[in-house]
């Protein structure tokens, strides 16, 4: 193959100069990404001796990776001190699935068919924990998690396997080309780096290891030198059980080291650090997230860490306030008229008010449909009772005498889609004071109902070119006028004005799935919450455009936002504050935000 720049190749021209080992394996390296069909090459592996120049090499190709579609990377994964799950995590995030244990990861991705492309850097340096479990040993990952990746048909890689022979035996992956760059050490590779770190352990003076001043190198190998002691368990006892070492030290090691029964832990520390450990393993995260993270995955398993924790939270712009594993809903809502009380519907269809501040439930209520099925939406309206939206986008009312609004909006719709499954509704909200129900659609309409002045028919707009799956509203303070919010298959996030035409352009576009939102005024102005399949979580300050984002613990289907009068255990929240309810088929939680601060940076 020639390197000189070509329409239907990649342009060397577009990478960094071509330089000694560079000069020598770059054209083996572009030859084989380039090469058609890929199916006939999914795999480039990068051989050498330590120091010898691999990974210069990979970071000369990602440089100028993006140039051309057959060399863009899609994911790149810096291997060494790995194990199998860390990596999918790291993977799931990079590819917009947000991060994922690898058999969920696979399922994604086996359906997803756009190209993917991998870069693997020191394979043969991953693994974590006690040397003799799986964790410790790349062929688990290469078991586990790379072998079923490259046997998609849509996945192709480079990857590092140093001087060892990792991948040599994988079947299924047609021609492997090896790029060896041989045994000798790289000139330009610098000092190869050092993980060693004997200088002392800072400490209070009752003697507590300060791990928030230790050294990088330090925190993330504490576990590791433990593991290596001839006798290490009461080393890992005594980190496994330090609060600061949960927050400051690697995520990964703990990860690792907990995946492991034989070590013993704290009470309920491995249902907390599987909860925590996937959002935890993101490196952009500071210390004041990595404690709210940790807080609100501990509240329930781990109190204890859970008290430690929230004392570091006092002034930050979120803390988890319950949370309740037993607790799985299909929909949310805040009932209009009653400050601090939720709706919820359980996975069976069944209703019961829950109290935002506690997450307490109250007596179960009665359904005026008999063999509800599961609802995926409601809109809980005051003296009006409640509108229920079911998962065959059949609307039922409750809790309203006969030829009230609600019966009256359930029957248009119901109507409405007879013949025309595109008009089936998809999606029901309300406005938090109870006045304006909203419908969306699966042909991306949004229909909106006044209760105050119910019409023979809705106003409505087409606001989507996909099935809607969230919407919400707000009456605007001193307009009257209605602020319609909606999400859609589509990735995106709409608003509509409907004294006006909706805006062309939607506030938010994604390539993720929004499963719900919620909104509510604040003292600083309009908020919207906006939950994604990505496990992330965008809160809109409105009048502004900024948006904080947030980490999503459980998977959410439903969001419900109100104010409420006080907060107990946090006083210095008490005077006035917002509770964000995220509830789904794994459990519901709720957070306490400081509107003033959520969009301040701090």
């Amino acid at each position: 193959m020639s390197l000189s720049a070509a329409p239907a190749g990649p342009d060397i021209t577009r990478w960094p100069p071509l330089d000694g080992l560079t000069a020598t394996h770059a054209p083996t390296l572009l030859e084989w990404a380039a090469c058609a069909p890929p199916e006939k090459s999914k795999l480039c592996l990068v051989r050498g001796a330590r120091g010898s120049g691999k990974s210069q090499l990979l970071a000369w190709f990602l440089a100028g990776s993006a140039s051309h579609p057959s060399t863009t990377v899609h994911a790149t994964v810096l291997a060494e001190g790995l194990f199998t799950d860390a990596v999918a995590w790291e993977l799931g995030r990079q590819l917009g699935y947000g991060p994922l244990p690898p058999e969920r990861l696979l399922e994604r991705l086996a359906v997803d068919q756009r190209p993917l492309f991998l870069l693997v850097v020191d394979l043969h340096r991953s693994g974590r924990g006690p040397a003799d479990r799986p964790a410790a040993d790349p062929a688990t990952l290469v078991r586990d998690l790379l072998a079923p990746l490259l046997n998609l048909p849509q996945t192709r890689a480079v990857i590092e396997v140093g001087d060892t022979d990792l991948l040599d035996s994988l079947a299924g992956v047609g021609l492997v080309t090896t790029v060896d760059v041989g045994d000798k050490p790289f000139t330009d590779a610098g000092e190869a780096p050092t993980t060693e770190d004997d200088s002392p352990l800072p400490r209070t003076p009752d003697g507590r290891v300060r791990w928030d001043e230790a050294s990088e190198s330090v925190r993330e190998h504490a576990l590791d030198r433990a593991l290596a002691a001839p006798d290490p368990a009461p080393a890992i006892a005594a980190l496994v059980s330090d609060p600061g070492f949960l927050l400051h030290g690697s995520t990964v090691s703990i990860a690792a080291c907990l995946a492991d029964e034989r070590i013993p832990a704290p009470r309920g520390l491995r249902q907390t650090w599987r909860r925590a450990a996937p959002h935890l393993s993101d490196i952009e995260y500071q210390t004041s997230e990595r404690a709210a993270i940790l807080h609100t995955a501990a509240l329930e398993p781990s109190p204890l860490l859970a008290r430690y924790l929230q004392t570091l939270l006092a002034d930050h712009a979120y803390v988890a306030i319950w949370a309740r594993q037993d607790t799985a809903v299909s929909a949310l809502t805040a009932v209009s008229g009653k400050p601090g009380t939720l709706l919820a519907a359980d996975p069976l269809g069944s209703l019961f008010e829950m109290e935002a501040a506690t997450g307490r439930h109250g007596v179960p209520m009665p359904q005026t449909a008999a063999g509800m099925p599961r609802l995926d939406g409601m809109a809980a309206c005051a003296e009006h009772g409640a509108l229920l939206l079911s998962d065959n986008g059949a609307l039922h009312h409750t809790g309203e005498e006969p030829g009230g609004v609600l019966g009256l909006i359930a029957t248009y719709h119901g109507q409405a889609s007879l013949g025309h499954p595109d008009l089936l509704p998809s999606a029901l909200g309300h406005s938090p004071c109870g006045r304006v129900v909203v419908i969306g659609d699966e042909q991306g309409s949004v229909h909106v109902w006044d209760l105050e002045a119910p019409e023979a028919a809705p106003l409505s707009r087409v606001l989507h070119a996909a099935p809607i799956t969230a919407v919400t509203c707000v009456v605007l303070p001193g307009e009257g006028q209605t602020l319609v919010m909606s999400t859609a298959m589509d990735g995106t996030v709409r608003l509509w004005k409907t004294s006006a035409d909706p805006m062309s352009r939607p506030l938010e576009q994604r390539a993720a799935l929004a499963t719900s939102i919620a909104t509510q005024q604040t003292s600083v102005g309009l908020l919207l919450a906006v939950a994604w399949n990505d496990a992330s979580l965008h809160l809109w300050h409105l009048p502004s455009g900024k948006v904080r984002v947030l980490p999503l613990l459980l998977p959410c289907s439903s969001l419900a936002c109100t104010t409420a009068q006080a907060v107990p255990d946090h006083p210095a929240r008490s005077d006035s504050w917002l509770c964000l309810t995220i509830g789904g088929s794994e459990g519901s939680y709720a957070l306490s935000l400081n509107a003033a601060r959520l969009w301040s940076g701090e």
